[in-house]
């Protein structure tokens, strides 16, 4: 693609990657036959390539973002499943992301849906206060559907029927590996997994040390910046990421680390690209340190030569989160691990396509999130599964609304089936068929 930014554009780096990534596309429109939002809409401005003609436009001209442009570009997912199929190898990611940051700079959103994001980026990011903010949902849920808008109704519902009990594990601690320590690695326990979820860290934790582990739960970690980095909150972002660095960069600088271990797909994605994300700052050679630790439970499980057994033959539908298939591209190792336990896996017809979460786009555009989130739901469904597995909170909580099969973690599978608890979500005892559902 021609571009024609002038020399005193280019002097800015993220114009000057905006440039690079642009000048790859070739037109081909490879990109619209996995886009979600186009199989949806069927509007090629809601395509991967109309988004990238949207921006071209708007940074060449260096204007403010107009209602046009900023309609378009809230309804992609980030989902990255173009970036899977172009054969170009246009980095789709940094050029949405960097087009976010110039719309939250230059376009005054109306009034409410400044409130809601700015609703959003001051409770999710913050376990204790988004427990609470569950905690009020879930009271206020039959009143769903007497709001007037549609944002507010899906907030509603993605309160859990069951919020879990504070887990210790995820404040900051040293947990000893069991038997010789092969290595020690960071987790990253995250924000939202923390209040809807406990049982994921917790299973993470136990799995690791019994594969000789030493897990670190760093003072001074948190959430990865994902969730405003996605809204063109870049400040907002970098300052929890930057946090996240030097607590991790002061672990390795101390007794060492051998991995970043992250068990939230969308927060791995996040953390991976850290190096560019702080590449023209104080941090960079920091950041781009943790990035090349940064990797998935599943990585460092079949590092370690994973070995398990199945208490019992289930029938697994694997759903592959976006941010793991196509944001890190690790598609087959949460499989041939689960397979190597003993699990029957099988996979939905369309596994490329997202469920729509996305992070808070189930909340900020819950029409296109719910469709998407149908057709995902049928196509796993369609499978006969016993359990749907997932390496994602968002996907799980997503589908696990629209669904009665028990939806879990891998990891937690993957603990079971080496010695661990059975998967909560597989005991009816234990809260009932599925935690994850919300406002069945």
């Amino acid at each position: 693609m021609q571009t024609n930014f002038t020399p005193e554009q280019l002097k800015d780096p993220a114009i000057a990657r905006a440039n690079e990534i642009l000048r790859a596309c070739v037109h081909c429109g490879f990109c619209t036959a996995t886009c979600p939002t186009y199989q949806v809409l069927g509007d090629e401005l809601d395509s991967p390539r109309g988004r990238i003609y949207l921006i071209k436009d708007m940074l060449e001209a260096g204007r403010p973002a107009d209602v046009r442009t900023v309609r378009h570009i809230d309804r992609c997912l980030s989902c990255l499943a173009c970036m899977t199929t172009c054969p170009s190898g246009v980095h789709y990611m940094h050029l949405v992301d960097h087009a976010r940051v110039h719309i939250e700079r230059t376009y005054r959103r109306p009034w409410f849906d400044r409130l809601l994001r700015w609703t959003l980026a001051r409770i999710i990011p913050y376990p204790g206060r988004f427990r609470l903010a569950l905690l009020g949902a879930k009271i206020a849920r039959p009143l769903a559907g007497l709001m007037p808008d549609a944002r507010l109704r899906a907030m509603l519902r993605m309160a859990p029927r069951r919020i879990p009990p504070v887990s210790r594990n995820d404040d900051p601690q040293v947990f000893p590996a069991i038997g010789a320590r092969r290595a020690r690695v960071a987790l990253l326990t995250g924000c939202a997994q923390r209040a809807l979820n406990t049982d994921i860290n917790d299973a993470t934790i136990r799995l690791l040390r019994r594969m000789g582990c030493e897990v670190v739960v760093a003072r001074g970690a948190g959430c990865c910046g994902a969730l405003t980095h996605h809204m063109g909150r870049e400040d907002e972002a970098h300052r929890s990421a930057a946090a996240n660095i030097r607590a991790w960069i002061a672990e390795k600088r101390g007794e060492g680390l051998d991995a970043v271990v992250i068990n939230t797909s969308g927060c791995g994605t996040t953390v991976k690209d850290y190096g560019h994300m702080f590449r023209t700052t104080d941090l960079a050679a920091e950041a781009a340190e943790i990035a090349a630790l940064a990797c998935d439970v599943t990585e460092l499980l079949e590092r370690l030569g994973y070995r398990g057994q199945a208490p019992q033959s289930l029938r697994v539908a694997y759903h592959a989160a976006c941010s793991l298939q196509h944001g890190q591209g690790i598609k087959d190792t949460p499989k041939a691990l689960l397979r190597s336990a003993g699990f029957e896996v099988v996979e939905p017809a369309d596994s490329h396509l997202c469920c729509g979460s996305a992070g808070t786009y189930n909340l900020l555009q819950p029409e296109i999130s719910d469709e998407l989130k149908r057709r995902k739901v049928a196509t796993l469904e369609a499978r006969a599964p016993q359990v749907i597995a997932a390496g994602n909170i968002g996907c799980m909580m997503q589908i696990g609304s629209g669904t009665k099969i028990p939806v879990v973690h891998t990891v937690e599978l993957l603990d079971w089936a080496a010695g661990g608890p059975r998967p909560s979500a597989l005991d009816p005892a234990m809260g009932g068929h599925n935690p994850a559902a919300s406002g069945q």
